[in-house]
């Protein structure tokens, strides 16, 4: 509609354009016949006429002539006449007048168009926050605890989360209770909810490209596993002077599993199950789910005991996604995160540290995640009370490096030197610990290639749970 009566303005304009240029051409044939007239001296009128004075780019200026009367003898025939020095023809009139007259009208058409397209935007967030509240009371009834929250993401078709408004709902109630931890992404705070601890991992403005690589990580299609860390929500929070970054997820209260083999010792049982749910759950992110609702194979990147959450029940969610990778298999194309962040150097694998890890093949980031598990494995065993006998927690390689060791120190001594973390004798007279140290063996071989698969970890401490009568 609007578009028809911008091209009638445009058609009427070019009209009146050359309504203008024939009324000009007469007064120039009537200026010529007075010229002739008067050139004689004996010709005399008294006329109501329109004169046009001078033509610009717009519209003419008219002046009224009343009643004049003219008497000459005569008059030179260079005399210049209202309108008679004109250059301009009706095409080129035209023309002049009909450009800025198109550009103003397309300037309008496009301004309609932004315009419509910003209503439409707007409507569709008025949607969002004026119907799909409806949709919250799906998720957040009154009486809605949050174990009920997380049974409803446990039990969904998708498996990828909560819709995006339920998450800022859900984020905009949380009331922050105390902080819980540090790291150079942030604060961890524990959070309630509806009755129910929730952890809050704020990570900082500078850090968004790490807070929305693990937000988008998590959403992952069928990702949710008992022995990854629950994903509820995300949402960033801007004041208008400085900005939060929220990342919302289930709340353990033993912590890490650094804190927690900092603080006790484990029996076997407690080893089995703290390893066992670590390969499962690692299993599970390298394993690729094909289908409609599949899910792409998925790389940890920076395994750690810090980035291992202990359970309730004595069990492993595996945590911190803001590394990792994922393998498109359609296209056999990786998703590296666009971030600047690198894994831990003592978890690094000799294929990372020395960089001849072949970056194109998913294989090989699944193989450094298993260099890393073993080293995990290690300070949970060293930590298991067998026979009475236990060590204190260390880190991997703490006899060999510095405590923040650089690339070039840690390169020395796992590619140079291909030294291992030390797996004691007397861990033989333990079933248990045996196979344990003979899983980390095969974990830390220099050739990526000839480690052992996270499915096989698990299938290997599954028959070892079975045989120590572990319940899990």
């Amino acid at each position: 509609m609007v578009v028809l009566v911008v091209v009638l303005m445009v058609v009427v304009l070019v009209l009146m354009v050359a309504q203008g240029c024939g009324v000009l051409g007469l007064e120039r044939s009537a200026a010529a016949v007075i010229r002739a007239g008067l050139s004689q001296g004996s010709f005399s009128f008294s006329q109501c006429v329109w004169v046009y004075l001078q033509w610009r780019i717009g519209f003419p200026r008219c002046v009224k002539i009343k009643y004049v009367s003219l008497s000459y003898a005569g008059v030179p025939e260079d005399t210049t006449w209202p309108g008679s020095s004109s250059s301009w023809g009706p095409v080129e009139l035209v023309a002049v007048i009909a450009g800025p007259v198109f550009l103003v009208c397309l300037l309008l058409i496009v301004g309609v168009f932004l315009f419509q397209h910003h209503q439409r935007a707007y409507n569709h967030r008025q949607r969002l926050d004026v119907e799909d509240p409806s949709c919250d009371h799906l998720y957040l009834a009154k009486d809605k605890t949050l174990q009920d929250l997380i049974f409803d993401l446990s039990t969904s078709g998708s498996g990828s989360g909560l819709p995006l408004f339920v998450q800022r709902t859900v984020a905009r109630t949380i009331v922050l209770q105390e902080i819980i931890g540090k790291g150079r992404f942030g604060e961890v705070w524990r959070g309630k909810w509806r009755g129910g601890d929730v952890a809050v991992k704020i990570f900082s403005s500078r850090e968004e490209r790490s807070w929305f690589r693990e937000a988008e990580i998590y959403q992952t299609i069928m990702l949710r596993h008992e022995n990854i860390l629950g994903f509820i929500a995300a949402d960033n929070k801007d004041n208008g002077t400085w900005t939060q970054l929220w990342l919302v997820s289930d709340y353990h209260e033993h912590g890490s599993l650094f804190d927690y083999l900092n603080h006790y010792s484990v029996t076997i049982e407690g080893m089995i199950k703290l390893s066992l749910s670590a390969a499962s759950g690692l299993a599970h992110l390298h394993m690729e789910i094909l289908g409609t609702q599949g899910k792409p194979g998925i790389a940890h990147r920076d395994l750690k005991s810090k980035n291992i959450l202990v359970k309730k029940n004595g069990t492993s969610a595996i945590a911190d996604l803001g590394l990792a990778v994922r393998h498109e298999s359609v296209t056999d194309t990786i998703d590296i995160a666009p971030n600047q962040r690198v894994g831990t150097k003592r978890y690094m694998a000799p294929e990372v540290l020395d960089e001849t890890i072949n970056m194109k093949h998913f294989d090989s980031f699944k193989c450094a995640d298993i260099y890393a598990l073993g080293l995990v494995y290690w300070e949970i065993a060293r930590r298991c009370n067998a026979g009475g006998i236990h060590e204190e927690y260390q880190l991997p390689y703490y006899d060999l490096v510095q405590s923040d060791p650089s690339i070039e120190e840690m390169r020395k001594v796992v590619c140079d030197q291909r030294l291992r973390p030390n797996v004691p004798n007397w861990w033989q007279s333990y079933e248990a610990l045996r196979v344990m140290g003979k899983i980390m063996r095969e974990c830390w071989y220099a050739n990526g290639a000839a480690r052992l698969t996270a499915l096989r970890i698990k299938k290997t401490l599954s028959q070892l749970s079975v045989e120590e009568d572990v319940k899990m």
